[in-house]
């Protein structure tokens, strides 16, 4: 079960696309629950750095204790729609788009991005990964949360983004945040000092001043399979 954590959270600066076409799939009008739906803005931005004997740290205004819901990291706030009968959120899905909030919650709690339940199965945590990525690698990251057994198909069909193959993981820690990094200016405005595009681990010097928006795991143990062979092996396991 998720529970929302406040009406807004994630804030984002992004460049709005327009969305894609997204093909035919067995289960019609499939989102997954990550997707950022149209009407979830994000909210009015409100940041202030504070300086400290540790150092200076980034806050809101009008901050609240669930805006810092792991590690001591801001995450960044957005609007939630309301929810359907299963929990799900509505509102017509923007694809190219995840909300912050519920990658970072899917993503913690390694639970399907697609419905939220458990992605574990018994050869281990699937996930799929943009491609470009070298499988060759010993280590590999990811802002990607898992995919269970049951929506493998689905997920893959749903973004052309992807690889047609599965990094089955054994081991997933957290790893960092993508996000914005914020500083002060000469006159102690806050600005965006840098939107990296690459990971800061949670021991990255500036992560006191970074309003994260998206979760990273890191994969360790893994093996790269072709998609059917792995929902062969599933199928096996459960015959």
């Amino acid at each position: 079960m998720i529970t929302r954590p406040l009406p807004y959270s994630p804030y984002v600066q992004q460049k709005r696309e327009k969305n894609r076409s997204v093909p035919a799939l067995a289960e019609p009008r499939l989102v997954p629950f990550i997707t950022q739906r149209e009407g979830e803005e994000a909210a009015p931005n409100n940041l202030f750095i504070y300086r400290h004997p540790s150092g200076p740290r980034l806050y809101y205004g009008d901050e609240d204790p669930r805006d810092r819901p792991l590690r001591g990291v801001l995450w960044a706030r957005c609007g939630f729609n309301p929810v359907d009968g299963r929990g799900m959120p509505t509102g017509t899905p923007q694809w190219k788009f995840m909300h912050p909030y519920r990658q970072m919650l899917t993503m913690r709690l390694l639970q399907c991005q697609v419905c939220t339940r458990p992605a574990r199965t018994p050869l281990g945590f699937p996930f799929f990964l943009p491609q470009g990525v070298d499988p060759h690698q010993s280590t590999v990251v990811t802002n990607q949360p898992p995919v269970c057994a049951k929506h493998l198909r689905s997920a893959a069909a749903l973004c052309p983004h992807i690889e047609p193959v599965v990094y089955l993981a054994q081991s997933a820690p957290l790893y960092g945040v993508h996000g914005t990094i914020y500083s002060l200016n000469a006159s102690k405005q806050v600005y965006v000092m840098a939107n990296p595009d690459h990971a800061l681990t949670f021991d990255h010097p500036r992560l006191r001043t970074v309003l994260a928006s998206q979760l990273i795991r890191r994969l360790t143990s893994f093996r790269v399979v072709a998609l059917d062979e792995l929902t062969q092996e599933l199928a096996a396991l459960t015959a």
